[in-house]
């Protein structure tokens, strides 16, 4: 009796898992079509549209002057913009996780405010602003700089849109790793530059890296707050997500794809960085 009671609840015991496992399969089937209808199958038509026509072709679109400039001041734009809130977010995030200023939770919430506000917003903000007839219009006139539709305009939009990324990365750290060494080296003698060097700037690295390669993935991806400030000019004030919108917009598929390309390369650059500094953050910490 005692082992067909224990039969029988081996069987239930069965049947039970083999429902969690029907689950389970159901789950990630159900993840894998969402995944391949949103992300995959899109991502993959873009490479071919890329190269349908040959590689040739392909180059040929990368070589157009156009493209070249589109690409280059991209790049000049991102040159700019990280350093600049590189400095900034480590400034930010040592005030919020080591001074313990008032109204940290204020200023963390105004950090964050980008994350918040349609770039497209942002974008008209910043025309209220410096435009023609904005609040400084009168002082940019004077000093006869120009800043809507113009490279300083397109740098201010990709500052504002990518402030968050180095400090909202920086400060768990700082508040992880404490500031026991610092005040160590501080008793040893060290001054305030040596121990950010030797202390603070190795145990934040990892982070300080991951908030880099987020700020260099957005800047260079940036559309809505750019195309409102910069005009989409070609050769002029056209960035590479703009030149792709425009592109298309002509009709001109081939090159748009093959920008595209470029871009999504740019992506998953990024999501490989952004896995390595995880892995090794996660090693630091067991250790």
């Amino acid at each position: 009796m005692h082992e067909v009671n224990q039969d029988r609840s081996n069987l239930a015991i069965y049947h039970h898992q083999k429902q969690i496992d029907w689950g389970k399969i159901i789950a990630i089937a159900v993840a894998i079509v969402y995944l391949g209808l949103v992300l995959l199958i899109p991502a993959i038509n873009v490479f071919f549209q890329a190269f349908r026509k040959g590689i040739a072709p392909f180059l040929h679109n990368l070589a157009e002057p156009a493209f070249l400039h589109a690409v280059t001041l991209t790049v000049i734009v991102a040159a700019i913009v990280i350093p600049i809130n590189t400095v900034f977010g480590l400034c930010a995030a040592w005030a919020i996780a080591r001074d313990k200023i008032p109204g940290r939770t204020l200023i963390t919430s105004v950090i964050d405010l980008p994350f918040s506000v349609s770039p497209v917003v942002a974008g008209l903000a910043i025309v209220l602003l410096y435009g023609r007839n904005g609040w400084f219009a009168s002082i940019l006139d004077f000093a006869n700089i120009k800043v809507i539709f113009a490279l300083p305009g397109i740098v201010i939009a990709t500052l504002f849109i990518t402030l968050p990324f180095v400090a909202r990365s920086v400060i768990p750290v700082l508040e992880e790793t404490g500031a026991d060494q610092e005040e160590a080296a501080k008793t040893l003698g060290a001054t305030d530059w040596q121990i950010f060097w030797r202390v603070t700037l190795p145990n934040i690295r990892w982070g300080l890296l991951y908030g880099l390669i987020l700020t260099n993935a957005r800047a260079m991806g940036e559309f809505g707050a750019v195309a409102v400030v910069s005009g989409n000019i070609i050769r002029k004030t056209q960035t590479l997500p703009l030149f792709v919108e425009e592109a298309y917009k002509q009709y001109q598929t081939q090159a748009a794809f093959s920008a595209a390309v470029l871009l999504s390369c740019l992506g998953v650059v990024t999501l490989v960085l952004k896995e390595i500094l995880e892995r090794k953050t996660k090693i630091e910490d067991l250790r």
